[in-house]
């Protein structure tokens, strides 16, 4: 072969692999491009009947679907999926996990079929480096993702990803892998983290279930200290959760609820602006305080 021959094969073969490296790094499959910067979401979920009933909890979230840009895909990060060690969903069909008891059989009949996206979850590894992310094939999609989605999105048409709560990390960790997803923001990827912020399942008034806006001493003063510390931008001091008082210790008992809020702020960019929507305790000890960042 001659020596020009043999170059020009080479620069060929090293500009395709060039771009095809490229490509699987920056780009995502199933029609995921470039796109103006999406919005994030903190959800106050509530009792997984939310999925079937309207109420002016759920009538917001169907709301904040229409409102918002529609998205390429949505990542979610539930309180309800909590592992040893950060995994993310990479199949392509997730199932419908009815994870609560003592419901309506009307529950556990709903079916939420919207399909993964195996792609982007490899891409959603690749771009964390601090930590390490696993691909997950048997979990799916919990009523802490699907129970929102269901009113957001009811037709099921835009494919979901769902991303574990590490029970082994802490506050400060949580919040540092929440910052290396930044760059989903700008493929068109709904990021959705979903919890309560006051959640206190032990100190619920059952009499007072069904009374938006109820909420005892300590839980009402713990939604406004953390939603003032939120509309400050005091990200370190909600990270520092368990030092903010009794009233915050009470509201956050165990951290799966309250840890999704730190992967919504994260993501927070000096340019965003930050707004509350069903910011309601119930129950006494329970508070449907939501929340979207987006751009000013």
């Amino acid at each position: 072969m001659e020596r020009k021959n043999f170059i020009k094969k080479v620069s060929t073969f090293t500009i395709a692999a060039t771009f095809m490296k490229g490509l699987s790094l920056n780009s995502f499959a199933q029609g995921l491009v470039p796109s103006k910067k999406m919005p994030v979401l903190f959800v106050g979920h509530g009792s997984p009947m939310n999925a079937i009933e309207s109420n002016e909890f759920t009538k917001q979230w169907q709301t904040i679907g229409k409102k918002i840009p529609r998205p390429q895909a949505i990542l979610c990060v539930s309180a309800h999926w909590e592992t040893a060690g950060t995994l993310v969903t990479a199949m392509s069909q997730p199932r419908t996990i009815h994870d609560f008891g003592g419901f309506p059989r009307e529950l556990y009949e709903v079916q939420y079929p919207a399909q993964g996206n195996p792609q982007l979850a490899n891409n959603t590894r690749s771009m964390v480096k601090q930590f390490m992310i696993d691909l997950d094939k048997e979990w799916g999609l919990d009523h802490g993702c699907w129970s929102i989605l269901k009113q957001m999105y009811p037709q099921a048409d835009v494919p979901v990803i769902q991303l574990s709560l590490d029970y082994k990390k802490d506050a400060e960790k949580h919040y540092q892998l929440a910052k290396e997803l930044s760059a989903l923001r700008e493929k068109g990827v709904l990021i959705i983290a979903s919890g309560n912020i006051v959640h206190n399942l032990g100190l619920v008034d059952w009499n007072n279930l069904n009374t938006p806006g109820f909420g005892f001493e300590w839980a009402l003063e713990a939604k406004e200290l953390i939603n003032k510390k939120i509309l400050s931008a005091n990200h370190q001091d909600l990270i520092n959760y368990n030092k903010l008082g009794r009233a915050v210790s009470l509201a956050v008992p165990s951290p799966e609820h309250y840890l999704p809020l730190l992967y919504a702020l994260a993501l927070q960019e000096k340019s965003d602006k930050v707004s509350f929507f069903n910011d309601k305790t119930l129950a006494g000890s329970l508070s449907m305080t939501s929340l979207i960042i987006e751009q000013g």
